[in-house]
């Protein structure tokens, strides 16, 4: 069934908001559940990649309960969790209480930060939830500073057309059933389906980097591409 928290255009923002506020308290148990536990491993490895340094300043965008800013913070980066869901931000606070992380509500398109000012960022599903990709990447650009390195964690499209084919049948007909097991809503996860359809994944994202100038752009797959890690680096 489509899903009544998809909506394309101007408007998607507002029904974004309304989904993360319906599953913030169940979110972290769904993720586990819906990804067999593998989220924890996809995310560390997002963090290897980062190479997170004592004493970089870090932004973790559109941050949710916080699982990858506590990482950032304790490998010793100054970290800002950023997300504009307010009841995402209060379970991420409630987790973490570590003096190396700041929670703040912040609009990802529009975030109210100087330019050139984080050494790193971050982002883990998170960008397909925005109304304009191009629009959060060059807002990512903008508060970086030269030289600083970009990690974009998000579901992908495989290439591979058997892998293809079992990956959207799992999203489009047994990953809703969380969603109305958990939230009493099966259009709470539908929505992943869906946002994925309109989402270029990893090769447009890419391809989005390389015409907006990013260096250092690569692509690692997790799960024959059933996930993927956009890198990047502003030059």
């Amino acid at each position: 069934m489509p899903s009544s928290y998809y909506l394309p255009g101007k408007g998607r923002s507002a029904r974004v908001e309304d989904l993360f506020a319906t599953i913030a308290s169940r979110y972290d148990l769904i993720n586990d559940l819906q990804s067999l536990g593998l989220h924890r491993l996809w995310k560390r490895r997002l963090i290897q990649l980062a190479k997170p340094k004592p004493h970089e300043r870090a932004l973790d965008l559109c941050c949710g309960t916080g699982d990858v800013a506590f990482r950032l913070a304790n490998a010793g980066t100054h970290t800002v969790a950023a997300d504009f869901s307010l009841p995402m931000l209060q379970v991420g606070r409630e987790r973490f209480q570590n003096e190396r992380i700041q929670f703040i509500r912040a609009d990802a398109l529009n975030l109210p930060f100087d330019d050139s000012t984080f050494d790193l960022l971050t982002i883990s599903y998170g960008l397909r939830n925005l109304a304009d990709v191009r629009e959060g990447l060059n807002e990512m650009q903008r508060v970086l500073k030269p030289g600083g390195r970009a990690m974009i964690l998000d579901f992908g499209k495989p290439t591979h057309p058997a892998f293809r084919l079992g990956y959207y049948f799992y999203l489009k007909r047994f990953v809703p059933l969380f969603g109305r097991v958990f939230c009493g809503n099966s259009a709470t996860h539908a929505y992943i389906y869906e946002s994925l359809m309109a989402y270029p994944a990893q090769k447009g994202v890419a391809e989005l980097m390389r015409q907006d100038g990013w260096a250092n752009i690569r692509i690692e797959n997790l799960l024959g591409g059933m996930m993927s890690i956009n890198l990047g680096e502003k030059r």
